[in-house]
């Protein structure tokens, strides 16, 4: 899979299951490219998710709802995933 399909799914998928007023996904694998555990074809995504309904969340069950959303991604595609939810 490539990082745009990626990111296409991702997005479907947030914006399915949660209630998101704006969201950015950044790719930042090039900055884990010469790390010793990398992996090609597995991505390092920075996801800034504006949404009053994460919000109302503690940060622990926000970052679990996501996670469990993308269960499937992360597993096969995503090595690192940072979340920030405003």
């Amino acid at each position: 899979m490539n990082i745009n399909e990626l990111i296409s799914i991702i997005k479907k998928k947030l914006e399915h299951e949660i209630s998101i007023e704006d969201m950015k996904i950044e790719d930042k694998s090039f900055l884990h490219k010469n790390h010793k555990n990398n992996q090609k074809d597995k991505f390092h995504l920075k996801i800034i998710i504006k949404s009053k309904e994460l919000k109302k969340m503690n940060k622990i069950n926000s970052n679990k709802r996501i996670f469990q959303i993308l269960e499937k991604e992360i597993k096969s595609y995503i090595h690192s995933l940072q979340l920030f939810i405003t």
